[in-house]
């Protein structure tokens, strides 16, 4: 049995065929045998390895969920004893990740779920309504997943996993603003108000599970120390839903930094341009100072540089540098970016825009063809502005006075 267990193609196989057996109704107990026979003495990070290589194969993240109570119960622990490693590390991010779940689990259980049954009071309605706008801060959790997490994973080749994570990830936030919604417009229906409640805390406590239980695995297997400091660095710049997040140290000595160590200037200091030149500091503080935000993604639809202004619209974290267009954007929209991306290149369009509405921001986003002077594709330049103060706009303000 030992070349059985030491083949890795063979331990997917044997996966596949216990998902299999599950899918076709049987139980935990029935198939149990069949795992224990061929993943004893198998270390947790080959049965993770396993579970990283099927999912990246394209299968579903909650078909590899369902095999958690088989690890359970063949190793006789919890999974978060089998997956346990580098998690509780202070600052690293993903003991940020899970402090932030344990805060999340907090909100709903204490929160939300208790005024579920007041409903029929005044205080209770409103203690719900105030519990869901405490929880909407999970954006900020989901943010860092998608903006510093899932780019490590497609770097390593892992993209399904993070396509099919975010996709989820909108599907609670808005479910999470429609339960608001209708506690707020719908005060009458109790009962309604209760089941969609109970439907998005259910939701979003899969995902915690799904989080620790799978994602963290992927990550532990695919991201290295250097990485990790670099996400935890950058984390700040989206936020945190818990305080006093220490500084994340990783062993060994730092790593170059390869985006902002990357050298800029010209031999002589000057970046040379058609129409004069700047000094590297120079340039990149003149991008930051203009009243929008800008990303470049270069033709072969990479990202290749975004502006640093003081209160970014949409969050941007270096990690996104080389990531491809098509994975910084939910699942929900990335077919609109991607027909952007394909009218600019075939020549069909040179600019698109759209305007939505953000709290109480009304914000222009502007996609610009970039061309040279054949007219050959070289990118595609976003251009996303705060407009509300530009509408409000009236009358006239001279330079010069007549």
């Amino acid at each position: 049995m030992s070349e059985y267990i030491n083949n890795r193609e063979m331990r997917k196989n044997t996966i596949k065929e216990i998902i299999r057996q599950l899918h076709e109704g049987k139980t935990v107990e029935e198939v149990k045998s069949l795992f224990e026979a061929s993943f004893d003495g198998v270390t947790a990070s080959e049965i993770s390895e396993a579970e990283g290589a099927l999912i990246a194969e394209g299968l579903p993240v909650e078909e590899v969920q369902r095999l958690c109570d088989v690890h359970a119960s063949v190793f006789k622990g919890s999974i978060e004893e089998i997956h346990q490693d580098q998690t509780d590390i202070p600052g690293h991010p993903l003991s940020v990740l899970k402090r932030e779940n344990r805060e999340l689990e907090r909100i709903m259980a204490e929160e939300v779920r208790p005024y579920l049954n007041r409903l029929d009071e005044s205080s209770g309605l409103e203690g719900l309504r105030h519990g869901l706008r405490k929880l909407l801060i999970i954006d900020i959790h989901y943010s860092k997943k998608e903006n510093l997490f899932f780019p490590y994973m497609e770097k390593a080749g892992i993209t399904a996993p993070p396509q099919v994570m975010w996709g989820v990830d909108d599907e609670i936030r808005q479910m999470i603003k429609d339960a608001l919604a209708y506690a707020e417009s719908q005060p009458e229906d109790q009962e309604g108000i209760r089941n969609k409640t109970e439907e998005t805390l259910t939701k979003a406590e899969d995902m915690i599970f799904k989080e620790e239980n799978i994602l963290i695995p992927m990550l532990l297997e695919n991201v290295t120390q250097e990485e990790w400091k670099t996400i935890a660095d950058e984390s700040g710049e989206i936020g945190f839903i818990i305080p006093d997040v220490p500084e994340f140290i990783p062993s060994g000595e730092p790593a170059f930094d390869a985006v902002s160590g990357l050298q800029t200037e010209t031999v002589d200091g000057r970046i040379q341009l058609p129409t004069g030149f700047f000094l590297g500091k120079e340039l990149t503080h003149m991008l930051n100072t203009l009243p929008f935000d800008i990303t470049f993604v270069a033709k072969d639809d990479t990202v290749r540089f975004f502006s640093q202004a003081k209160d970014r619209i949409f969050p941007r974290t270096k990690a996104i540098i080389g990531r491809n267009v098509s994975n910084c954007h939910p699942p929900a929209s990335v077919h609109v970016v991607e027909q952007i991306v394909e009218d600019f290149k075939s020549g069909k369009k040179d600019q698109e825009d759209f305007w939505i509405k953000m709290g109480d921001k009304y914000v222009m986003i502007q996609y610009f063809a970039v061309r040279d002077e054949q007219g050959e594709y070289l990118g595609v330049v976003e251009v996303t502005q705060d407009i509300k103060g530009i509408q409000a706009l009236t009358g006239e303000k001279r330079l010069v006075t007549e």
